[in-house]
């Protein structure tokens, strides 16, 4: 299945980091296969997730300027095997996510400039073409007890009833700082609480739920249009996804959504100083106590 990961926003609330290097490449902890603490970049993080839940194509939205370093990190690189090939121990982490970037096969689209999240999904309809696909904010993680088990939920419950999208929702307590998704309650998909949408609203005033919108959803090829109509006909200075989801809806679109629960797992941004501080502190406390990985992870 094909994934999209948007790296293209400007990061303006992390000024200024994000002046010169971008969000999705601030470190975030996990367990090494010797059972150390080891770092690793938020979108490093988030293939892996896309890889254990199934992806085997992934789009990297990206602005011109980030090109270059984007695509070196999501390659193979044979000259810093070589250069450290007489300290194979601190090599290790890093063969296991060359051995991942082997099973999946990249390609690289530019958003000119940042219009919107809905617009840096839109620049990936080239690559995806009319096959559903993942897709996931860089700047984000799920931390779960199996990397990519809520990617494989949500993209399994969309095969199976041929819905347009599968959206996954957070209770928060101000959600007017969010996509805020409005359902009924339809029993559960294993360990998670399921919700018909009925509606999406971005950053409303007046919310009707607690019900964010997390930036990791499961979408059928009709996204597309929507957005363009979307763009077409309401000309917004930035196109917004949430929107795109809104025209299909009002379209007869069939969406639903899973909910994240503590049980399940927990979703970390770093889109802001407060936000990445938690994540940190959040993905140490998580590393610490996770079980060791087997040798031929």
């Amino acid at each position: 299945m094909q994934a999209v990961v948007t790296l293209a926003g400007e990061g303006t609330r992390m000024l200024p980091w994000s002046r010169g290097l971008r969000k999705e490449f601030l470190p975030l902890y996990d367990r090494g296969s010797a059972g150390e603490l080891v770092l690793k970049p938020v979108a490093h993080l988030v293939v892996e997730s896309l890889a254990g839940a199934g992806a085997d194509r992934v789009t990297v939205v990206v602005q011109p300027r980030d090109a270059g370093f984007v695509q070196s990190y999501f390659s193979v690189d044979q000259g810093l095997l070589l250069r450290h090939r007489r300290t194979p121990d601190r090599l290790v982490e890093t063969r296991r996510f060359y051995r991942t970037l082997g099973q999946v096969q990249f390609g690289f689209v530019s958003q000119p400039r940042a219009a919107g999240f809905g617009d840096a999904v839109l620049c990936a309809k080239g690559t995806v073409g009319r096959e559903p696909f993942f897709l996931h904010a860089g700047d984000g993680v799920i931390l779960e007890r199996e990397r990519g088990s809520v990617l494989r939920a949500m993209g399994r419950l969309r095969e199976d009833e041929d819905l347009d999208g599968v959206l996954l929702v957070r209770p928060v307590a101000d959600s007017r700082r969010y996509g805020v998704v409005e359902g009924v309650p339809e029993g559960a998909v294993g360990p998670y609480r399921r919700l018909r949408v009925t509606g999406m609203v971005e950053k409303p005033k007046r919310p009707r739920t607690h019900w964010a919108a997390t930036a990791v959803y499961v979408f059928g090829p009709a996204l597309f249009p929507a957005l363009e109509a979307v763009r077409r006909t309401e000309r917004p200075e930035e196109l917004e996804l949430t929107s795109g989801v809104q025209h299909l809806l009002a379209h007869g679109g069939r969406f639903a959504a899973l909910t994240l629960s503590p049980r399940t797992g927990v979703w970390c941004s770093v889109g802001s100083p407060e936000g990445y501080a938690l994540a940190l502190a959040r993905t140490r406390g998580r590393a610490r106590r996770l079980p060791r990985p087997q040798a031929n992870d």
